[in-house]
């Protein structure tokens, strides 16, 4: 095997394939990448098997020659290695080749690495995407919907389907849901390229959080295969693989309540800020408590004590309040991510009681949902 590559190109594809590498796992050939080069060009795989990401890179592009292929082959090089190793070379041009049994030998300017192989028979093979249910989303969408939806799963692996995003695809509109039985995030679309039938599958948090690292900014389509176990989200040279998480997600709908005794109107940046500053002094105490209240005027009072450290009170203009007065007690650190995952807009919040789930919606859309359960204080 031996090649010569622009290091940009082949830093650019290390960036997104080191993000499936993991120092956790069983196997020790998946601390390593794999490189396979052929007359095509070159595809890098790591894989940690719950994420697989591989990436390739054309001998060229518009008309730029990027790889020189001499030999084609395939190894495993030792993922943090290899990483650093081209990040810090001096030259744009690397010669990688592979000699003498599993020596490779990694060249650029006057700088040259022998650094030792592993053969790539051992190393997994692609997950098989069979019968798979097809649709597409723009790239910049779906970071909006993981962000959205992403904080609010689960951390604890005691019910591991709780630590996944379920998508659920009916009457042609994609749910995307997220709950930790504390909190409930829902994201709604309409995708533009549908599933040809119904599914339901559960993509854990973690493959979500590293998928959006990888996905650009702009609308670029991004086609999602999902099969029995895994999920695959394609664009352009990167195939990004997830297993999904078995068991039966709780059926959410029912924790949304439909009827309201207290609403209220109110610009989200500025809730936002006053529930920050309020958490300033509920930071010390391990629940993190902030009270919110209303009297009949169009004002919601902010406040948070703590007793060793002191207390705070703050007042917040509402757009409007409509209903019964209200006092309630709730997590500020859920508050801000809810508040967040709307991003600034004015807001609906609708309260059925003290101690019932309040929803959080944004006044210009119902795609968007968050739920909070509040905690019993007063």
């Amino acid at each position: 095997m031996q090649f010569e590559i622009m290091r940009d190109r082949l830093l650019d594809g290390l960036s997104d394939v080191i993000k499936a590498i993991s120092s956790k796992v069983t196997t020790p050939i998946l601390t390593g990448i794999k490189l396979e080069a052929t007359e095509k060009g070159l595809t890098m795989t790591g894989s940690d098997s719950d994420i697989t990401i591989s990436t390739f890179i054309p001998l060229e592009e518009d008309g730029n020659q990027i790889i020189q292929m001499i030999q084609p082959g395939t190894l495993v090089l030792q993922a943090k290695v290899f990483n650093e190793i081209i990040r810090k070379l001096p030259t744009n041009e690397v010669m990688i080749e592979l000699r003498d049994g599993m020596k490779t030998h990694i060249r650029s300017g006057q700088s040259e690495f022998h650094i030792i192989a592993q053969s790539a028979d051992e190393y997994p093979i692609l997950p098989d995407i069979k019968d798979a249910e097809r649709f597409e989303l723009p790239a910049d969408l779906m970071k909006s919907i993981i962000r959205e939806t992403v904080f609010a799963v689960s951390q604890q692996e005691t019910r591991p389907v709780l630590t996944g995003v379920q998508w659920t695809v009916k009457e042609d509109e994609l749910y995307c849901i997220a709950t930790d039985s504390h909190r409930l995030a829902r994201r709604i679309i309409k995708p533009e390229v549908q599933a040809s039938t119904p599914f339901n599958a559960v993509i854990p948090g973690k493959s979500l959080q590293e998928l959006s690292k990888i996905l650009p900014d702009h609308s670029t389509a991004v086609e999602i295969f999902i099969a029995n176990q895994q999920v695959l989200f394609k664009l352009h040279n990167v195939l990004f693989y997830s297993r999904l998480l078995e068991g039966n997600y709780p059926d959410t709908s029912r924790l949304i309540p439909n009827e309201y005794k207290t609403s209220i109107t109110v610009n989200g940046r500025n809730l936002l800020q006053s529930i920050d500053r309020a958490s300033l002094l509920a930071r010390e105490d391990r629940n993190n408590i902030v009270h919110f209240s209303t009297d009949g005027s169009n004002t919601i009072q902010i406040s948070s004590n703590s007793p060793d450290v002191g207390n705070v009170e703050e007042l917040v203009e509402a757009v409007n309040i409509e209903g019964e007065p209200l006092k309630i007690s709730f997590s500020a650190k859920y508050m801000m991510d809810a508040l967040k995952a709307i991003d600034g807009q004015d807001l609906m919040i609708h309260f059925t009681g003290s101690m019932r789930p309040f929803i959080l919606k944004s006044i210009d859309s119902e795609a968007i949902l968050q739920l909070i359960l509040p905690v019993r204080t007063f």
